[in-house]
């Protein structure tokens, strides 16, 4: 099992830079007949970014439109919505959502929410068309393989956002190499993630704030911005 979900990551890994198919080794390792990974919340527009039918993109919109469902109460939570039965025994009741899909092929509900460190990004929506539950193995298996989802998310839009600035974008990328590598092992410390998601928060904060990531990283270093979370909330603030 192990080396099942060890491929899958290395899968989801491998499709940096064609997202629209993350949706593929989720659903080739999950017992669920559908699922879509779209961005919401913060700082990310609302976007479906993948999904396997015509079923899960229909959810996502929903939810996104309305702006209620489980993708929603997941990324608020910062944990697992699980809904096996929303036919007939739905634990959370959304009244339009549950409204609109009263008459789709739908058993079980299930939303993951995508994080990195204190950045809420999304999250993965699975249904399947009969109820049924995910195994305590699936639920600790989808939320590791969502921590990749959403490194691969956040450096797509990242990625994106540099080539719709692309002429306006060199002086945020003219920043010292000592100063973010100073700052990417305080944050590193802070939230005990790796190296390269701490440098991925650092990058996304800078995304949101719509500001340089020289300048995020010396704030980090004068300890005027700390990542640490202290009762789901982010330590330090702005002087």
């Amino acid at each position: 099992m192990r080396d099942r979900f060890e491929a899958t990551e290395g899968a989801l890994t491998a499709l940096a830079g064609d997202e629209s198919r993350l949706y593929e080794p989720l659903l080739g390792v999950l017992p669920v007949d559908g699922l879509s990974i779209s961005t919401f919340g913060d700082f990310l527009p609302a976007e479906t970014v993948s999904a396997s039918d015509a079923q899960s993109i229909r959810l996502d919109e929903l939810q996104l439109d309305l702006g209620e469902g489980p993708c929603w109460d997941a990324l608020a939570t910062r944990a697992p919505i699980l809904e096996p039965d929303i036919r007939h025994r739905p634990t959370r009741v959304w009244p339009v959502f549950s409204e609109a899909i009263i008459d789709d092929d739908l058993g079980a509900l299930f939303a993951f929410p995508l994080l990195l460190g204190p950045l809420r990004i999304g999250a993965i929506d699975l249904y399947t068309t009969r109820p049924g539950h995910l195994s305590d193995l699936n639920i600790r298996q989808t939320s590791g393989l969502a921590t990749v989802v959403s490194r691969l998310v956040l450096a797509r839009a990242i990625r994106l956002a540099e080539g719709d600035i692309e002429g306006g974008a060199e002086s945020s990328r003219q920043f010292s190499r000592r100063e973010v590598h100073q700052a990417t092992g305080m944050v590193l410390a802070q939230l005990g993630i790796a190296a390269t998601d701490a440098l991925l928060v650092i990058q996304g904060h800078a995304f949101a704030a719509g500001r340089p990531m020289q300048e995020i990283a010396q704030e980090i270093i004068d300890r005027r911005l700390s990542f640490a979370v202290n009762e789901n909330q982010i330590e330090g603030s702005h002087d």
